[in-house]
């Protein structure tokens, strides 16, 4: 069984050192297979919350990573640099590559940035975006476990959140359940969540899951929910097995918190 460690909205610049040695000494612990980062990374985009972020990123033990860029990981108060290279502090510390793929033997992870240096906070899944993923996912062994990660949700847990979700969600979500999409994971409102979208699209062809990390360094915690992470356990093949479980910053340490098990109708 493989690992992927989810981590989101870490937002260096405001993070907090005993939760960031809290993780450190998770990870070496328990270690994991592959990192995942979902977006703002950083507070303000600054060379130097990048540069802390890329330090911390380097310091867990785990070789394989995904990384992509929130709405935070774009200047907000330099607007010049916002609009003449809005990516390019963090291009410095995690590489020119927006929308990352992960393909391994078990494993198709797919990366979409869905920020925009015209767009203040809100994401849009765009029509090119959606045909990429539906090739990636015709191209790739159905008996995988197949991911789509992005920084803003395609599903929500209240209602106050409903105008957080990606632009496009609907349309993009119904292509990628005929496709034969498993997740979509993601950040941005800081509230940990997994739902079966079906819930909220009842329409999709099949079950598509959504995991939500919460934040999981910052003090920009949201109301009662502490800082949090997650761990994907899952085997892949013709009977596809995911757990997912939640851990929570408590008393100085991460604990586990809350557990979850995926599934999907046979056919």
């Amino acid at each position: 069984m493989s690992h992927i460690l989810h981590i989101s909205d870490t937002h260096f610049g405001t993070e907090q050192a005993e939760v960031v040695e809290a993780l450190q000494a998770h990870v070496r612990e328990h270690g994991a297979d592959l990192l995942v980062l979902s977006g703002d990374i950083t507070q303000r985009a600054r060379i130097g919350q990048f540069a802390a972020a890329r330090a911390f990123v380097d310091s867990l033990p785990i070789e394989r990573r995904l990384v992509i860029p929130g709405n935070h990981d774009l200047p907000l108060y330099n607007v010049l640099q916002r609009f003449l290279s809005p990516y390019g502090n963090y291009r410095e510390a995690f590489g020119d590559d927006l929308e990352p793929i992960h393909e391994d033997d078990q494993l198709l992870l797919i990366g979409l940035n869905t920020t925009h240096p015209r767009r203040h906070k809100d994401g849009l899944v765009s029509s090119s975006q959606v045909q990429r993923v539906c090739q990636l996912l015709a191209a790739s062994d159905p008996a995988k476990l197949r991911i789509v990660v992005a920084h803003q949700p395609f599903g929500s847990m209240e209602i106050s959140d409903l105008s957080n979700l990606q632009h496009g969600a609907m349309a993009a979500l119904g292509r990628w359940a005929k496709a034969g999409l498993d997740l979509v994971m993601g950040g941005h409102i800081h509230l940990p969540y997994v739902l079966p979208l079906s819930q909220q699209y009842p329409s999709l062809a099949r079950e598509i899951w959504i995991v939500q990390a919460g934040t999981t360094l910052s003090s920009r915690i949201r109301g009662t929910s502490p800082n949090s992470f997650n761990r994907i356990h899952f085997q892949a093949g013709g009977d596809k097995r995911v757990q997912v479980e939640r851990w929570d910053y408590r008393d100085g340490a991460f604990v586990a918190a809350a557990h979850f098990e995926l599934g999907w109708p046979a056919g």
